[in-house]
């Protein structure tokens, strides 16, 4: 089978394409640095030739409001356009636990766009909703910084390691569309504020964390389930703990 992963040279393309290729698929990287530019419309056409699927992970470079919501809308556009142009069976797209819940913010509000243009676009389709990756938090933690200080919600988060999304991608690629949503998430549930202290304090990072129910999250407020996937989610086996202790060794 032939599977064109777009943002295929990132942090889970590059081991979708991995794991793909170990089971014995096609599986081809397309990204601006392999000639393929999602935004422009560059070598879409002949990388999607003869393609069964194709895995959309990439990410806009700027979180931006309006700059966000540009990369999505044009590049979701131009994607569908040529999968169905080459006669592709199967868009696979990686998005966010919550995504609908936290419209507040303008990058979800892109990705709220982005899964209500492939479910709108007439092919078969799979939106995978991963929960924050464990090599994010260093991110929520930027973003939250004032000074010494990171704001952070008292609210309930189940983050993930990275390759166990990227298997579930893979296998949602290689499986029937299910022409909805599945969900994957780490087998720990945290308190985000606590989550993010931990991991501060395991680089001696000297920041200070402060709980506080208003801070916001990428621009949006949190209600206490808001991060949380619900019960029938793929509930990955790597822990937070050991993903942590093998960074430090």
């Amino acid at each position: 089978m032939k599977v064109v992963v777009i943002g295929g040279t990132g942090l889970i393309g590059s081991k979708l394409v991995a794991k793909l290729t170990e089971h014995g698929h096609e599986a081809v990287p397309a990204a601006p640095n392999t000639g393929v530019n999602t935004l422009t419309g560059e070598g879409l056409a002949e990388v999607l030739m003869g393609a069964s699927v194709v895995v959309d992970v990439s990410n806009s470079p700027s979180f931006a409001d309006d700059a966000v919501m540009e990369f999505f809308r044009t590049s979701t556009t131009n994607l569908l356009k040529a999968e169905a142009d080459a006669g592709v069976t199967h868009h696979v797209a990686l998005s966010v636990v919550g995504t609908e819940r936290l419209q507040e913010s303008g990058y979800f509000r892109a990705k709220q766009a982005q899964e209500e243009m492939i479910k709108d676009s007439g092919i078969p389709y799979s939106i995978v909703h991963a929960t924050q990756f464990f090599e994010f938090m260093k991110g929520i933690a930027e973003s939250a910084t004032d000074g010494d200080t990171v704001r952070l919600a008292p609210v309930r988060i189940r983050p993930v390691f990275s390759d166990d999304v990227a298997a579930t991608v893979g296998r949602t690629a290689v499986g029937t569309p299910v022409n909805g949503v599945v969900e994957v998430a780490g087998p720990d549930v945290f308190q985000l504020d606590e989550l993010i202290g931990k991991g501060l304090a395991a680089k001696n990072d000297p920041r200070k964390v402060v709980s506080d129910v208003h801070a916001p999250y990428f621009g949006a407020e949190l209600q206490e389930n808001t991060l949380l996937p619900g019960p029938d989610a793929h509930i990955a086996q790597t822990r937070f703990a050991d993903w942590l202790a093998q960074q430090q060794g």
